[in-house]
């Protein structure tokens, strides 16, 4: 009928005229592979172990099914590199997948095994074993808890934008900014503009959806939902729950307040504007004796967070935009912002000259 003795664990012998009347919804495969019926039926009689031999009996199965679903896990790892089983798979039957794996494993519902495992500690109860099996999940790449795993690479794939690819104009910033369309590139090479290189990324990380994954923390809260301790890890990093627009409006703000406050109170930026670092280097006696004062990191009045910031085009496209009638002032910190300025006698809108 099946062409093989891998019955499933938890298969039951249908009451059709297939099978004897006796046998009628018989839990067939805890009946015959458990070491109580081979003890009490094949052990003593050579002849029986004969028989099963010609039926091909799976002797493997007769094994605690935590093995099984050990050497399942085993190799569903060798086969794709990990073992986050999707809940829905079951180790295959039909002759065109099966031959990756040992015969006793085939049919186990592995999917439902490792949620079993994660959820209900199946196969951990026994305080002798437990230790022992925690391990060897644990040697296997096990996953305990899947929300933080999923976290943890979206995190550490954020460091690696702001290390590799950077978080938006030049200077050192430490605001993040992720383009909705951006994957993780893949591959062991990639093409620059000067030839091939080797792909700085993480594997683990390659083909990872950041800039959608991105935007879908910042509009619905992926991960950080009643998770402050997320949020407050993404923050220091410099991923703003506001998004990228919210973020760029208060740089040019707090960029406008301080050139404000140097310049008299007067915010009359030119255009080419760009929010500058501080003078490293002292290249003339002449400017050495027409520097009133040398800056050092620490006392430059424009923070890191803002240098290399297109002031002057920014306040352009802002006043651009209040002319068109897109700015909306009754954003509660909009306004107060608004406020702000207008209490340093900045003219707001009379900017760029």
């Amino acid at each position: 009928m099946h062409g093989n003795l891998v019955i499933p664990r938890r298969y039951r012998v249908p009451s059709t005229k297939d099978f004897p009347a006796v046998w009628h919804n018989l839990a067939l495969s805890s009946t015959v592979y458990n070491m109580k019926w081979w003890n009490t039926n094949v052990a003593s009689k050579p002849e029986r172990v004969f028989e099963l031999n010609q039926l091909e009996f799976v002797w493997e199965r007769l094994q605690p099914e935590y093995n099984l679903v050990l050497e399942a896990l085993v190799t569903y790892k060798s086969i794709y590199g990990h073992v986050q089983v999707p809940a829905s798979f079951n180790v295959p039957c039909d002759k065109q997948e099966r031959d990756q794996w040992p015969m006793a494993t085939w049919g186990i519902p592995l999917g439902n095994c490792v949620y079993r495992i994660r959820s209900r500690g199946d196969f951990l109860r026994n305080d002798e074993t437990s230790w022992a099996r925690r391990r060897q999940l644990e040697n296997l790449g096990f996953i305990w808890d899947v929300s933080e795993h999923v976290f943890r690479k979206f995190l550490m794939a954020v460091k690696y934008y702001k290390k590799l690819e950077g978080g938006g104009f030049s200077g050192n910033r430490a605001a993040i900014r992720v383009k909705s369309t951006f994957v993780v590139p893949g591959g062991s090479w990639l093409m620059e503009r000067h030839g091939m290189v080797r792909n700085p990324w993480p594997q683990e990380l390659w083909d990872f959806p950041l800039g959608s994954k991105c935007s879908a923390v910042r509009q619905k809260g992926l991960y950080i939902k009643n998770r402050p301790e997320r949020q407050k890890a993404l923050q220091e990093i410099g991923l703003q729950r506001s998004g990228n627009a919210a973020l760029g409006w208060l740089e040019v703000v707090h960029a406008s307040a301080i050139y404000s406050k140097i310049h008299n109170r007067v915010l009359n930026v030119p255009i080419n504007f760009i929010v500058p670092s501080p003078p490293s280097l002292i290249s003339s006696d002449q400017e050495m004796q027409s520097s009133s004062h040398i800056y050092d990191d620490e006392e430059w009045p424009w923070p890191k967070s803002l240098r290399g910031l297109p002031l002057g085009q920014r306040l352009k496209d802002v006043s651009q935009s209040a002319e068109e009638g897109n700015v909306h002032w009754e954003h509660p910190s909009r306004g107060a912002i608004k406020s702000a300025i207008v209490m340093q006698n900045a003219q707001f809108w009379n900017i760029v000259r």
